[in-house]
């Protein structure tokens, strides 16, 4: 099964590798669950990641993009109620997520719906079924307007371009995967682990080499747009910083 990392490694040769699968997180601590859906769901159309509790699952989301997200409810720690609101609230991501539970009042779906869900699935549940689900949610998502604004910032996600006072720059390549952690995640500090593995699947990178990619991206901006955009603090990582900030 392809991981997002393999794609993204794809990508850098090919812009339109990543149209050829339908991204998926799956979120179960239950392994066994967990290993079905991986050897069912055929590699020729779909990269998997997976979670196993709710930490993990936020960070993933953080970093990467998913057209559809699988997502347990009992979890260790945090539960998958908790997940998606702090997903939909903190993250402000609306890619597509749907439950999977044993779980089958209706006041266990409604709170499901409540907390940002789009689809909720009862276990024990027939594999297809889940794939014709991810499938149909996918569809709706890619017609969703993928764009991100914070303020007078503007980031199209399906063409990579950033836009501000009406003065517009394409993203390419690793420049993508940072200004989209950072953008994601403002106005909160981005530490140099997440940046690493938002950009090259790995959290070990050397500082000195984000740091030139920070460096020539903070360029790129500053030359398009004006504003440099990107703000250091040394010894916790980098984030946005508009030009209404001053």
């Amino acid at each position: 099964m392809k991981s997002s990392k393999t794609l993204h490694n794809e990508a850098q040769n090919n812009p339109n590798a990543y149209k050829k699968y339908l991204r998926v997180l799956i979120v179960e601590d239950h392994l066994a669950l967990a290993e079905n859906l991986s050897e069912f769901l055929d590699e020729a159309s779909y990269a998997l990641d997976f979670a196993y509790d709710g930490l993990t699952a936020l960070h993933l989301v953080s970093v990467n993009r998913y057209d559809v997200i699988v997502l347990d409810i009992m979890l260790p720690g945090l539960s998958g109620l908790q997940i998606c609101e702090r997903i939909r609230r903190d993250l402000q991501c609306n890619t597509p997520i749907i439950f999977m539970t044993a779980r089958d009042a209706i006041g266990d779906k409604e709170a499901g719906f409540l907390r940002g869900g789009d689809d909720y699935l009862v276990k024990p549940f027939e594999m297809r079924e889940m794939e014709l689900r991810i499938q149909a949610l996918a569809r709706r998502g890619a017609g969703r307007q993928d764009e991100i604004v914070v303020e007078s910032l503007r980031y199209d996600t399906g063409t990579f371009t950033v836009s501000l006072n009406k003065k517009k720059v394409g993203l390419s390549g690793t420049n993508i995967r940072l200004f989209e952690a950072l953008i994601r995640a403002y106005p909160r500090f981005v530490s140099h682990e997440i940046l690493s593995h938002a950009a090259w699947g790995v959290d070990d990178i050397p500082p000195r080499t984000l740091r030139t990619h920070i460096y020539n991206l903070r360029k790129l901006l500053n030359e398009a747009l004006g504003h440099a955009l990107i703000k250091t603090l040394r010894g916790q990582g980098y984030r946005l910083l508009l030009p209404e900030e001053g």
